[in-house]
């Protein structure tokens, strides 16, 4: 039997009706404090919206791998505490300058593993963001109700 390589848990489709907490506590209230460091205008979300924003993520993570939602939970613990090596404290007790440039480190380091773990960390707070209908319209997202119609009606042209 070959090897399987993909990153979706090959039950999730069936289990989908089944919540599966990828996110502790601890893991939502960082990405909670570093939201705004990515996406400046979350800074501005409601309970509600940060709820969403959160069951976007867990939803993401939940149909993935165990083993790369393993590797998701240690990547957001060396987040938390690898700055506390330059500045003493853990990312989600610094200041805004201070978790800006520590994700700035994250971003551009030089080890293609610490560097690879934020740009997915990054990419799945965008989405947490951007996935909810109420910010659509914030990056001229407007959905056909008709499918692939307006492509094929331009192509058309």
């Amino acid at each position: 039997m070959p090897a399987r390589s993909s990153a979706i848990a090959p039950d999730a489709a069936l289990c989908s009706n089944t919540q599966v907490a990828a996110l502790t506590a601890p893991e939502r209230t960082l990405l909670l404090a570093i939201a705004p460091r990515i996406v400046p205008p979350a800074a501005g979300l409601t309970p509600e919206t940060r709820e969403a924003m959160l069951a976007l993520i867990d939803g993401t993570l939940a149909s993935r791998t165990p083993a790369m939602r393993r590797q998701f939970r240690l990547f957001l613990r060396a987040l938390r505490w690898l700055p506390a090596l330059r500045y003493l404290r853990p990312l989600d007790r610094l200041d805004g300058s201070q978790q800006d440039a520590a994700l700035r480190w994250f971003q551009d380091h030089p080890v293609q593993l610490l560097r690879g773990g934020f740009w997915g960390v990054r990419a799945l707070v965008l989405l947490g963001y951007y996935g909810q209908p109420a910010h659509h319209a914030s990056i001229g997202y407007a959905p056909s109700a008709d499918g692939n119609a307006v492509l094929h009606a331009r192509a058309r042209r």
